[in-house]
């Protein structure tokens, strides 16, 4: 009769595949994930709308907050509409500055598809929202979004 079992040497263990299965799983998801780019320092209702247009490419927006410090922040800088480009209060000044920066920011293809969205509190004065678009212009930012939130 023959031997069923192992004589001699033996083989080494083979390497366990969950680490692999681990890796693949966190490669996954910080692909597919998006993480916020800026934290809302002005408080914004938005105004309801009448046509609501979905953004194609999310990552080619750049976005503009105007709207009353949040309780957080009124402290320091009163209860007055205030501008949030990324995580920091500017002024209308400022606005040539960032475009230029996130056009800089994108690739060469793609920086004909770029779009501002505005997201303005509804009681913002009127004003302010003026100046923004006028400076918007000058810096040939033509590709503007209203941000509102859909109709009942």
């Amino acid at each position: 009769m023959a031997k069923f079992g192992r004589s001699g040497k033996k083989d080494m263990p083979e390497i366990g595949t969950s680490s692999d299965i681990v890796f693949m799983f966190l490669f996954f998801f910080m692909v597919t994930t998006q993480l916020r780019k800026s934290e809302n320092m002005v408080m914004v209702k938005l105004p309801e709308a009448t046509e609501v247009v979905k953004l194609d490419r999310k990552d080619l927006a750049s976005y503009i907050n105007i709207g009353s410090p949040t309780r957080s922040y009124q402290a320091q800088y009163g209860t007055d509409a205030r501008i949030q480009l990324n995580d920091s209060f500017k002024t209308v000044d400022d606005i040539r500055d960032f475009i230029a920066a996130e056009r800089e920011s994108k690739s060469e293809a793609d920086r004909q598809f770029m779009t501002v969205s505005l997201k303005a509190d509804q009681d913002v004065r009127m004003g302010i929202i003026t100046d923004v678009k006028q400076e918007l212009r000058r810096c040939s930012a033509l590709k503007i979004m209203y941000a509102a939130r859909k109709g009942e």
